[in-house]
């Protein structure tokens, strides 16, 4: 397992108050590989992302990251890890509502020596704006406004962004794209295949829309690694 960016092996999840939710055999995510997932609501699909992100623990089995065991790591750690080493795109954004957009851009750089080790060589508010523009926010103005004030779809732009400063080895987004129009999805996702394609990040990607899969190396069903779904089914 050298080579796998993600191995799930034995995991089972479930809610304090509720049945099992997440019975995963294996699955594996090899480094580099640009991973489409599938599933319908209640699948289990952000639960997957929070038991790979280090936000939530199994209450059985392995979660390895890049070779770390995040099921023997404390909370604490497992946070640590994940601002080290992975971008993650939440469904609901998770911006911070008093920071503007460029503070809300650069706050990974504040728990990350790696990632801002990658940018020793550049201009860390220029690295910003190139990916702000990248995603059609070129207005200079903007940086400095709350978050608070801009469209829920540049809201969710701004996540974007946050979650490739630095160069992330693992890039995980949820529902990334839910809330931009046709031409913001295009530029989205023309920077994000091609930051992953230029630093070899691993990319876990959940979305509703069966038509972006053919952008990926491979399409993965919740139904074919979750036993819970194959049992109900």
């Amino acid at each position: 397992m050298t080579h796998s960016a993600i191995h799930l092996g034995g995991v089972e999840f479930s809610w304090k108050t509720g049945a099992r939710i997440l019975s995963v055999d294996s699955f594996t995510i090899a480094q580099g590989e640009r991973v489409f997932l599938q599933g319908a609501s209640g699948s289990g699909k952000s639960t997957l992302l929070g038991l790979i992100g280090g936000v939530l623990s199994p209450q059985q089995g392995q979660v390895r990251v890049l070779g770390e065991s995040l099921s023997d790591l404390r909370a604490s750690q497992r946070d640590r890890f994940r601002a080290e080493h992975i971008g993650f795109i939440f469904q609901m954004f998770n911006l911070i509502p008093y920071l503007t957009v460029k503070a809300n851009v650069l706050l990974p750089l504040q728990f990350s020596r790696g990632r801002r080790e990658r940018l020793a060589n550049v201009d860390i508010a220029d690295e910003a704006r190139r990916l702000l523009a990248a995603l059609g926010l070129t207005d200079d103005a903007l940086l400095n406004r709350p978050v608070t004030q801009l469209s829920i779809g540049q809201q969710q732009r701004v996540a974007a962004a946050r979650a490739l400063l630095g160069h992330p080895q693992i890039v995980i987004a949820d529902e990334p794209t839910s809330s931009l129009d046709a031409d913001a999805r295009a530029d989205f996702l023309r920077l994000l295949m091609s930051e992953c394609a230029l630093h070899r990040t691993t990319l876990l990607f959940v979305s509703h829309d069966s038509a972006l899969g053919s952008l990926f190396d491979r399409t993965v069903r919740m139904s074919d690694i979750n036993s819970v779904m194959r049992k109900a089914a």
